[in-house]
């Protein structure tokens, strides 16, 4: 059994409590999962992993499921919809539910942020963070770098504007943390009402014509159901500010990147025509998700 030091160490909560050493052994770990050309490397035969998501997703959870299984785990599926969490029973007392039928790992999505941290806190497994709330989403962050690594060849040095709702995103809090040890730049542009004030001690607002200057161009994906609150004046009001519009990305420098976590709401954040240009790694992105959580599976249980 793993001491509890072991169990932290191997847990993945979030980018701000890594250091650059680990950052990049886990990168390199990607790359090493990227290049096989075996779909099944089954060194986690033996091991059980739970997928247990309190909040819909289905991007995140395939790509782990699709990572899991390339790696020959056993994989248990767990959505809160379909459990007695929404009968009552606490999230605590599900992970340790199955924690004691006998997993070796979990995957965890929730909505309150601060939650998985006192999870962890409580039980023997591994954790690990597939969107906490508004804090963290640090394997986006890790394949959103190692998309960029495979581009540019290094973060260091690199400029990274992020897009968008910065108040309400976990993409942008895990980027920022991640992005900023290894040497990149990060800046963010977003409508006043969606600007997180105590991210700007650790990188700056700007315009959106000083975010269009930057090697990498992250939009962020607008919840549309924020205009209903009155965050959002309406859809196509912030694309005519904060979108990259067809006219705003024919001017972009020539080496500069466009990225997003998807799902993309196109003609808001993002035009059509601009989802798949010569200059979008989007899709790339996706891809690059797979070989990252095989790199933090390894992590946690080998």
């Amino acid at each position: 059994m793993m001491t509890a030091t072991k169990v932290k160490e191997r847990s993945l909560l979030g980018l701000k409590d890594l250091d650059s050493s680990e950052i990049e052994q886990l990168l390199e770990r990607t790359s090493h999962w990227d290049n096989q050309s075996q779909k099944l490397t089954p060194v986690l035969e033996s091991r059980f992993v739970s997928n247990m998501f309190f909040e819909n997703s289905t991007r995140t959870r395939f790509s782990f499921e699709m990572a899991e299984k390339r790696l020959g785990a056993q994989v248990l599926n767990f959505t809160a919809a379909a459990s007695s969490v929404e009968k009552g029973e606490s999230i605590y007392d599900t992970v340790r539910t199955l924690e004691s039928m006998g997993i070796d790992a979990g995957v965890i999505r929730l909505k309150p942020a601060g939650v998985l941290e006192q999870l962890a806190e409580k039980v023997a497994i591994p954790l690990i963070n597939a969107g906490d709330g508004n804090n963290e989403h640090p394997t986006q962050a890790l394949l959103d770098m190692y998309t960029m690594t495979k581009h540019f060849g290094a973060l260091k040095g690199l400029k990274v504007s992020i897009i968008g709702d910065i108040l309400h995103s976990r993409v942008a809090r895990s980027n920022l943390w991640g992005l900023t040890k290894m040497g990149a730049q990060v800046q963010f542009c977003a409508p006043e009402n969606m600007k997180a004030p105590e991210l700007a001690a650790y990188a700056p607002y700007v315009s959106m014509e000083e975010a269009m200057q930057a090697d990498v161009v992250m939009m962020l994906r607008v919840q549309l159901e924020r205009h209903a609150s009155g965050i959002l004046q309406s859809a196509e009001e912030y694309r005519r500010q904060f979108g990259l519009t067809e006219e705003r990305a024919s001017k972009l420098s020539a080496g500069t990147i466009i990225m997003h976590p998807a799902p993309v709401n196109r003609n808001v954040e993002i035009d059509d025509a601009v989802v798949e240009c010569s200059q979008s790694r989007i899709f790339p992105q996706m891809s690059n998700g797979v070989p990252v959580r095989m790199a933090v599976l390894e992590r946690a249980l080998l």
